[in-house]
């Protein structure tokens, strides 16, 4: 493992992050859930599934200006985020 990645988050971690994000920004909030097709109620059940986690990860990943705001305020470099993505994204 590259010693860059040993302090890379983990999946969930980073799902967080991105959602905590998101509730900060409530613009991207509401551009999430429609992008998603969720309701607030939909999204609130959501919460900590593989399933959603995936979708921020794809959601930020597509999005390169809330991508780079949230590894500047996460500290999590944008090559971190993008191994993440690649290896949920991965066809064996």
């Amino acid at each position: 493992m590259p010693v860059s990645d040993r302090s890379a988050p983990e999946l969930p971690a980073l799902a967080d992050a991105c959602l905590g994000f998101l509730a900060e920004n409530p613009e991207e909030l509401l551009a999430f859930m429609q992008f998603a097709g969720l309701t607030p109620d939909a999204l609130r059940s959501a919460v900590g599934t593989q399933r959603l986690q995936h979708g921020l990860i794809d959601y930020f990943a597509a999005n390169e200006t809330i991508l780079l705001a949230l590894c500047a305020n996460s500290g999590t470099t944008p090559e971190q985020f993008m191994r993440i993505w690649h290896r949920l994204n991965k066809v064996e």
